[in-house]
């Protein structure tokens, strides 16, 4: 796989992340909202299961902002020990030539 693509790729993966991270806060409100609508009800399977779920799920969001921060470290330095700006400038004028 050529430079260029292999970045292009890289960076994919972490905006795919970034949509991962935000799924998951977006799933942790949903979940607070049902614990906050739960107090009111005062079922005892939510009370005793959702903060579980709760956790596991915060867990996993932690989880993926350390992969995304990683990932997003990791395709920077890759593009910039590549020159990768240089490579899309040259791939630019190569498909304006053709």
């Amino acid at each position: 796989m050529d430079k260029l693509k292999k970045f292009n790729l890289m960076e994919k993966i972490v905006r795919e992340l970034e949509d991962l991270k935000n799924s998951q806060q977006a799933v942790i409100q949903k979940i607070a909202k049902i614990e906050v609508d739960n107090i009111e009800l005062g079922d005892k399977k939510l009370e005793k299961d959702l903060p579980d779920v709760h956790q596991r799920t915060a867990d996993n969001l932690d989880t993926i902002k350390g992969i995304m921060d990683y990932f997003a470290d990791k395709t920077e330095n890759f593009g910039d020990s590549n020159n990768v700006v240089k490579l899309q400038e040259d791939q630019t004028i190569r498909d304006a030539s053709v």
